[in-house]
This record gives structure tokens, C-alpha cells and sequence, in this order.
């Protein structure tokens, strides 16, 4: 694994600010109503992506995660602005502007979504995997859920068939506590979601989920370990998520008494005290940062903005690869496009 050093925390603190900075951006947006249909926000759990991305190898390891997925595209690579203009609806986007928030895709940067159905991407993750083993690639599949997708059948499936395997994969459990509404506590008797891996003889651990450092060191342990072809590892990321589960939600299930208490544990205020402690940098260069990142978010609204919304022939031409369309007519769709 690549040394953690005084500049691999300042990079942390930039890479993590301006990802807290691009949701809170995505929800005025969504709340202007220029971002439509659902919108999941990332708020609380820039520590995961920033600590995974540390161990992985950059130039061939892949990503697989659930509809949270704004944030760790841009971690492996992706740029903010055609994920920006994906959310806004835009041909500049990720997807042609089709997509939209649940389904940011990458194959430039091995990034495979971006999944709207609970735990449909575990699977998925592990067939990504397969290849890679299939063909001696001697790359490793990320594979991440949050704590309601390990109710899915097809979890224990896959993991079942991982360890049969020894699939290059790492299974990552976004721990934030809560599945939609429902508290881990109240939907199962094995709160400790790490133990569900150790059943199927999966090596499985429990991870601080607001700590990059600690998330590096233990992804980097079961990376290695894929990679040298002893199969996969469950991480039980445990982490918090400080904005509701969607724009829609309420958050009648828990208190402000809670939120305020995790908010003391913010990632990113924890990097930025660890580094004055430190003496690494200085408070005013910090603050520059925090407000370079600001610009660097509205540069993306800029881009997307500026940008054209899709066609219907660019609707044609990304989802059909055959170019004779046999299962639509397209004249007849061209001839009533004013309905649509």
C-alpha cells in the first residue's frame, strides 16, 4: 500500500471537502427542482471512499456500489462535471444524461454503478470478479451494499459462491445504521454485521468508518489478499450518514439528539483537527481550501448548465447497440414524440 503521509491527509481533506461540498450542492439543486426523481445524498461517509481508493490499485481494481453513488465515482476518476450534468439531465453526462442519480456508470474507470435495486450489485460484483480471475487479470472487485442490502438473499448467495470460488472481490458493508428507515437493531438479531461473513468462513472485520487511515490499512490487508488469490473479505464499515435516506424522508426514526452526537464525529472536522494538531498545515490554508473547492462545485453546476439535454436520437443510440432498433419502431416513436 501507497505510504500514508503528511500529504496523503491533505489530500484526504480537499478530496473529502469537496465531495461534501457537491451534495450539499445536489440538494439546492434538488430543491430548485433543476435535479429531479431521487436523489440519495453521501453527507457523513466521505471517509469510505477516500481510505478504499487509498489501498486499491488505481490503473485496473474495480467498483461496484447501490444508488449512493455520486461520490465514489468521482473517487475512482470519474470528472464531478459530467456527474453533475448526469443529475441535471444533460447529454455531457455520465449516461448521456439518462441515467440520472442512481445510475452513474463508468467503464473508462471502472466504475459499474450506480444500482437501483437493494443488493442487485452484490452479485454483480462477484461475476466482475469471475472475469477478472477467468482471465488472469489479477485485479480486485469492490463490492459495496449498505447495511439493508445483507437482508437480500442474494447476498449470502454470492458469498456463498465467493468463498467456493475464491473470488477476487472485497464485500463492503456501508454501515450508516439505518436501512431506509429501519435501524439495524429493529431488522435483525445479529447487530454485529461482520459475524454474518465469518458463517461462510469469509474472513470479516469491523471497520471505523470515519477514519480514512484505519479503512486503508484493513482494505489494504484484504486487497492483497484477492489479489493473491485467497477470496474474498467482508469489511462491517461502520459509518453515519447525516442527511436523510432520500430527499423524501422525514427522519422520524431518529432524534437530532443523535445526528448532533455523530456530527461530532465528522470525518472531515476530525482530518482538519488531526492536521492542525500536527502542525502539517495552517488554519488559513485549510480555510483556502474549503473555499477552492466551493468554486471547483459551482464550475461543475457551470458545465452542466451549459450543457445540452439529450435528444431522442441520443436516446436511440445509447441504449440500442443494434443500429436497426428491431424492438421499437422508430418512425412510429419519431411520429409521436410530441406526446412524449
Amino acid at each position: 500500500m501507497k505510504k500514508i503521509t503528511t500529504e496523503t491527509y491533505i489530500k484526504w481533506f480537499k478530496d473529502m471537502s469537496f465531495w461534501r461540498k457537491f451534495e450539499d450542492k445536489c440538494r439546492s439543486l434538488y430543491l430548485k427542482q433543476k435535479i429531479r426523481g431521487f436523489l440519495h445524498l453521501y453527507n457523513g461517509q466521505e471517509a469510505v471512499p477516500a481510505g478504499l481508493t487509498h489501498a486499491m490499485d488505481m490503473s485496473k481494481d474495480k467498483m461496484i456500489t447501490a444508488y449512493r453513488c455520486h461520490i465514489l465515482p468521482i473517487s475512482m476518476g470519474v470528472s464531478p462535471k459530467k456527474i453533475m450534468a448526469e443529475l441535471l439531465g444533460k447529454k455531457t453526462g455520465t449516461s448521456h444524461g439518462l441515467g440520472g442519480s442512481m445510475h452513474i456508470f463508468s467503464k473508462k474507470h471502472r466504475f459499474y454503478g450506480g444500482h437501483g435495486i437493494v443488493g442487485g450489485q452484490i452479485p454483480l460484483g462477484a461475476g466482475i470478479a469471475f472475469a477478472d480471475k477467468y482471465f488472469g487479470k489479477k485485479a480486485v472487485t469492490i463490492a459495496i451494499m449498505g447495511d439493508g442490502a445483507v437482508r437480500q438473499g442474494s447476498m449470502h448467495e454470492t458469498f456463498n459462491m465467493a468463498m467456493i470460488w475464491k473470488l477476487p472481490v472485497v464485500f463492503v458493508c456501508e454501515n450508516n445504521k439505518y436501512a431506509m428507515g429501519t435501524s439495524v437493531e429493529r431488522s435483525t438479531n445479529m447487530e454485529d454485521i461482520y459475524k454474518i461473513g465469518i458463517s461462510y468462513g469469509m474472513p470479516s472485520y469491523p471497520v471505523d468508518g470515519m477514519d480514512p487511515e484505519k479503512i486503508a490499512k484493513i482494505a489494504y490487508i484484504a486487497i492483497d489478499r484477492a489479489r493473491k488469490g485467497y477470496g474474498a473479505t467482508f469489511l462491517d464499515i461502520k459509518t453515519y450518514r447525516y442527511r436523510g435516506h432520500s430527499m423524501s424522508d422525514s427522519e422520524l426514526y431518529r432524534s437530532k439528539e443523535e445526528i448532533h452526537l455523530y456530527k461530532k464525529k465528522d470525518p472531515i472536522l476530525k482530518l482538519k483537527n488531526f492536521i492542525l494538531q500536527k502542525k502539517w498545515d495552517t488554519i488559513e490554508n485549510l480555510i483556502e481550501i474549503e473555499n477552492e473547492v466551493k468554486k471547483q462545485v459551482e464550475l461543475c453546476v457551470e458545465f452542466a448548465e451549459k450543457s445540452d439535454t439529450p435528444s431522442l436520437d441520443d436516446m436511440y443510440n445509447v441504449v440500442y447497440s443494434e443500429p436497426d432498433y428491431p424492438f421499437l419502431d422508430r418512425k412510429i416513436f419519431h411520429n409521436k414524440k410530441e406526446k412524449y
